[in-house]
């Protein structure tokens, strides 16, 4: 197992996002970049979100939508943390734990290790190596660690860590991040730490956003042990969800959001399937398998020029030399309906043609 312990380099952007592929002029392109899934969100989530408005003169109350969380995995309403999406926690636990040696796992989505730096910390990494199919190493995570971020799925590579390997960096006096922003679009989640109380230290974080199209309203949660949701808590601002946010958690963890969020999860199987066999037909162009997320990890050596084709042919892909770890070799790819991967396929086949040229 090839893993590196580094210290942070400079020369990755930790701000750049998917979402910047498809600003300004990016409007008019097939979106590959942003990993929400496409046609959310549903109507129904919509009319509800749209029922909150009559509310809006009040201040927000999160009991209910507290409550709810609490029920859908089963945890005492103390373990649930609401907050305006994932990216918040992360500021949260940069600022209110006091790690003095953390460690992210990368490659990861980068707001962690951003809002770390963002609190002043010193960050260790963790670098997962390609050759291993960016599998974790629970060995490689340094002993003296204090607090550990880890995604699982993982963005970008869409690697799945077997639930063992995470509980094998849980410790006393350790606190461990698994980030389940895209369990939810694994079918059954048989990963899944979220739940769990038995596991000391353990933090799990979900998004409401990708599976639901929420980006815009931001709503997500960290479910932990009651002093760490308290500490958490302390450092959030006054009522940092809105109303139309709660309202569209509450409506995302009933019995037949989760039903719906199962069978979305298992069409985006296939959907990845049948693109991962196009993928595998041309030369030069590798993606990481096996993967679990709605997105995939492709590796060519013209990635650069490559994108820019597609650009040109009406396509946006997210670049992947912003990801520690990673390079301009590298790009993320959103998996899509069949139809649009079809048009996908072939419009690489040109980019790539172009780009050798």
């Amino acid at each position: 197992m090839r893993t590196r312990t580094d210290a942070p380099a400079p020369r990755h952007d930790l701000r750049h996002h998917g979402d910047a592929e498809v600003r300004d002029d990016g409007a008019e392109l097939t979106d590959l970049a942003v990993n929400v899934r496409p046609g959310t969100p549903p109507e129904w989530l919509r009319e509800r979100i749209t029922a909150s408005l009559t509310g809006l003169a009040a201040y927000p109350d999160g009991r209910a939508a507290r409550s709810a969380v609490a029920a859908r995995h089963g945890v005492p309403v103390e373990r649930v943390l609401l907050t305006a999406g994932v990216a918040e926690a992360f500021v949260l636990l940069a600022r209110a734990l006091g790690a003095r040696r953390p460690v992210v796992v990368h490659p990861q989505f980068t707001e962690p290790e951003a809002a770390l730096l963002g609190a002043g910390h010193t960050v260790r990494r963790v670098l997962l190596d390609v050759d291993d199919g960016f599998r974790l190493d629970p060995a490689a995570v340094p002993e003296d660690a204090d607090l550990v971020v880890v995604g699982n799925p993982t963005n970008p590579t869409s690697v799945l860590h077997p639930a063992d390997d995470l509980l094998r960096l849980a410790r006393p006096g350790r606190t461990l991040v698994v980030d389940e922003a895209f369990m939810d679009a694994v079918p059954g989640e048989p990963e899944a730490l979220a739940g769990r109380r038995d596991v000391p230290g353990l933090v799990v974080l979900r998004s409401l956003t990708k599976t639901w199209g929420l980006a815009g309203l931001r709503i997500g949660y960290a479910l932990a042990d009651p002093a760490t949701v308290a500490a958490l808590a302390a450092a959030q601002p006054l009522w940092p969800v809105s109303t139309p946010a709660l309202a569209a958690a509450e409506a995302c963890v009933t019995p037949a959001a989760l039903a719906e969020a199962e069978s979305a999860a298992r069409r985006t199987a296939a959907e990845r399937a049948h693109l991962l066999t196009g993928l595998a037909a041309f030369d030069g162009v590798r993606a990481v398998e096996p993967a679990a997320g709605p997105f995939v990890l492709v590796t060519t050596e013209s990635a650069t020029a490559v994108r820019e084709r597609l650009r040109a042919l009406g396509f946006a892909a997210r670049r992947g030399d912003t990801f520690p770890g990673l390079g301009p070799r590298w790009l993320r790819i959103a998996v899509r309906d069949r139809a649009t991967t079809d048009r996908f396929l072939r419009a690489l086949d040109r980019a790539l043609s172009e780009a050798r040229d």
